[in-house]
């Protein structure tokens, strides 16, 4: 370079703008899960259980807040499935884990939550579709009901819109008028303002009815990343409600996780969304914690949030000559999620910790010094030794058959000593 001269002002770090909505609160028992304002960009998922069955979804409700989900959604639609809330809740409650429930009601949710008061008890938060509460006279009335009794339990409430069940109504009034301009929108945008119309005018009935704006969660749902950056903009431009993210029907394995990582990054680091969902459709024998893991590793890669410590390892390549430091990484990696629901309580601030599992020595030293604690494998034509750093710094070299056992020992030990009660 012909000027070697530093520029005038440094290169700014980027980070997430701020968010400015209000702050929602979720409470179950001593478990206050704040959302919205300064809080925590929150995780939720859902159960794919039967509610009905009691036992099964308590269940995997534990193991979706096992994984790090905040919140977990199950679906109330029958009288069957309201019946069962109270004892789901009592299971979780039984087990210690006092993660908050929210209910999913379509169609009839002002009859069930009429009718079996036990479950508007046991949910810490109604979710509710203004497209699908009723028609005609019917609507507001019935939107009404669930609206009274979500502000009689203090209950937090989700108006979430979707465009595969948008409220037609709305939807033909809009192009009525869309249809009367000199220039008309395009059909997708005057779905979009449908969407945004549908969730911020059921919000403020919401309101006029008595339930506590700071209470109320907005979302507008759509399967299309570009779709859902257009109507989320807009949303958070039009009120200052806790907005719920996320891109619905996302599609399974590679498609729905970077769809939704597309969409959600971009929306996150504008300073919109309080809650996030990943609504991945597991693969055959695929755990359903999956969708919580990937939406942990969007907050996590933005900076936003830290859930469990993190592996840094190379893809490989020519001159790395067997899979070992892909089998380790992976094994290390299990190992530490597997770890994180002890972990978190024994061991405050050990989901910031960073280890590296490289596979030869062009990055691997270089990397291992910046993680807290790393190993360098031995790639084609290397010794067959492999450096261990701990906190930048060679610590030894292993040899052998048992390197990946004797590096996961070091992994826990020094998670004992930097992180446990004595450090």
């Amino acid at each position: 370079m012909s000027d070697n001269t530093f520029q005038a002002s440094p290169i700014a770090i980027a980070s997430a703008l701020p968010r400015k909505s209000r702050q929602a609160r979720v409470v179950w028992r001593n478990n206050v899960v704040t959302v919205g304002g300064n809080a925590p960009v929150r995780v939720q998922s859902m159960t794919n259980t039967d509610t009905v069955e009691a036992v099964e979804t308590a269940i995997q409700v534990r193991q979706l807040a096992q994984a790090g989900s905040e919140m977990v959604r199950i679906t109330v639609n029958t009288p069957e499935a309201a019946a069962a809330v109270p004892y789901i809740r009592e299971q979780l409650d039984r087990m210690g884990e006092y993660v908050p429930l929210v209910g999913d009601f379509h169609y009839n949710g002002h009859r069930l939550l009429t009718d079996y008061p036990d479950c508007a008890q046991a949910l810490s938060k109604y979710r509710i579709n203004p497209g699908n509460v009723g028609k005609g006279d019917k609507k507001d009335k019935q939107f009404g009901q669930m609206i009274e009794i979500a502000a009689k339990y203090d209950k937090a409430v989700r108006i979430g819109v979707n465009w595969g069940s948008l409220d037609q109504e709305i939807m033909a009034q809009l192009m009525d008028q869309n249809s009367l301009r000199a220039q008309p929108w395009e059909t997708r945008q005057v779905m979009y303002e449908a969407l945004i119309t549908s969730a911020v005018s059921s919000a403020k009935l919401a309101e006029s009815i008595g339930l506590n704006p700071d209470n109320i969660i907005l979302s507008c749902k759509v399967s299309g990343v570009q779709d859902l950056i257009s109507v989320y903009r807009a949303l958070a431009q039009r009120c200052d409600y806790a907005l719920h993210l996320g891109l619905t029907e996302a599609g399974m394995a590679t498609k729905g996780t970077v769809a939704s990582t597309a969409a959600l990054s971009v929306l996150l680091q504008e300073g919109i969304g309080d809650t996030i969902r990943v609504s991945l459709t597991p693969l055959p024998g695929e755990a359903r914690t999956q969708e919580v893991v990937v939406a942990s590793e969007i907050l996590q890669s933005l900076g936003l949030r830290v859930f469990v410590p993190s592996v840094t390892a190379c893809p490989g390549c020519g001159r790395t000559t067997s899979t070992t430091f892909q089998e380790l990484a992976k094994q290390i990696d299990d190992y530490l999620r597997g770890q994180m629901p002890v972990w978190r309580v024994q061991y405050p601030g050990v989901e910031a910790m960073k280890v590296a599992v490289m596979g030869c020595i062009v990055n691997g030293p270089g990397e291992s010094k910046h993680a807290d604690i790393g190993i360098s494998l031995p790639g084609n034509g290397e010794a067959p030794a492999a450096p261990v750093f701990i906190d930048g710094e060679k610590a030894m070299t292993l040899r052998g058959e048992g390197i990946a056992t004797e590096f996961q020992a070091l992994v826990e030990s020094y998670v004992q000593r930097r992180y446990g009660s004595g450090a």
